[in-house]
């Protein structure tokens, strides 16, 4: 007799997952779906244990990243606003 695989994960019973050769893991539907969608998790060993956390990737990450990588500072961010909303 087959068990429903939600059940299992909601009982505490263990699941499987596979890591292919190009480090590439699979998690179990019904497992994501016990979580808020989201396409990245943080990453920590703990234990000896693989532990995945949902994070939800701040919309401003890649423009901040990406004024970084022009060098730009918060100062110079708030300067442009200033002049941009200087009446001309």
């Amino acid at each position: 007799m087959f068990r429903d695989s939600l059940t299992d994960v909601t009982m505490g019973n263990p699941m499987l997952a596979k890591l292919t050769s190009k480090n590439r893991l699979t998690l179990p539907k019904s497992v994501t779906a016990m979580v808020d969608p989201t396409d990245y998790f943080e990453v920590t060993a703990e234990n000896g244990r693989i532990v995945l956390t949902p994070v939800r990737a701040n919309r401003g990450d890649p423009v901040r990243a990406k004024l970084f990588e022009l060098g730009l500072s918060e100062a110079d961010v708030g300067a442009a606003v200033r002049w941009a909303r200087t009446r001309r």
